[in-house]
């Protein structure tokens, strides 16, 4: 979103809606992976990886940029990397410290961006790393997935997958690093950098 994009107080939108969606699939994915429908469960992260770039296009291109779309669109991000994290964890897909560095960083922010609600900050705006940070690890998941399956397919998928998670990780701390000095420059009284 660009500095000058007008921000609507309206909750009823196409973006919002495309979100909505996405944290309705949480659970479903859940369901899948927890019950071994590997092949579904591939094709909700499919989607659900879809529809959080759709959302982002279509709040600009409908000029529909809302404040609960800055919140939901996170928060649908975030549940479905704590979801997938932990289904994979528990299916032996990856190790639990992939789980511990990626709520790590989320802990961490979340304390943040408490402190900066309490002195009257809204969300910060989203960077880009940030974006494609949580893009390559939403691609990472069906790929570490794919990589419990037998050859070819499995190795292949599951070097991909680390490939991705590994750039996904390391995004995902360093947007959390600029959202660390955003939120330190506006708590000092100065200006969010972008």
């Amino acid at each position: 979103m660009s500095q000058n994009e007008l921000v609507t107080p309206r909750v009823m939108t196409v973006p919002n809606l495309v979100s909505f969606v996405r944290l309705l699939l949480v659970p479903v994915f859940g369901w899948l992976i927890a019950t071994g429908h590997d092949g579904w469960a591939v094709v909700v992260l499919a989607v659900s990886g879809a529809s959080d770039w759709l959302d982002g296009v279509l709040a600009r291109r409908l000029h529909q940029v809302s404040r609960l779309g800055q919140l939901l669109d996170p928060a649908a991000d975030r549940l479905f990397i704590l979801v997938t994290l932990v289904g994979l964890v528990w299916r032996g897909a990856v190790p639990w410290w992939l789980l511990a560095v990626l709520v790590a960083r989320d802990v961490l922010l979340a304390g943040v961006f408490l402190r900066l609600a309490r002195a009257g900050w809204g969300p910060l705006p989203v960077h880009m790393a940030g974006k494609a940070g949580t893009f390559a690890l939403l691609y990472a998941f069906p790929l570490l997935l794919l990589g419990q399956w037998a050859a070819p397919l499995g190795p292949v998928a599951s070097v991909l997958g680390w490939a991705c998670a590994l750039w996904g990780v390391g995004l995902y701390w360093f947007a959390g690093a600029l959202y660390l000095v955003q939120a330190r420059d506006l708590l000092r009284g100065g200006t969010a950098t972008a």
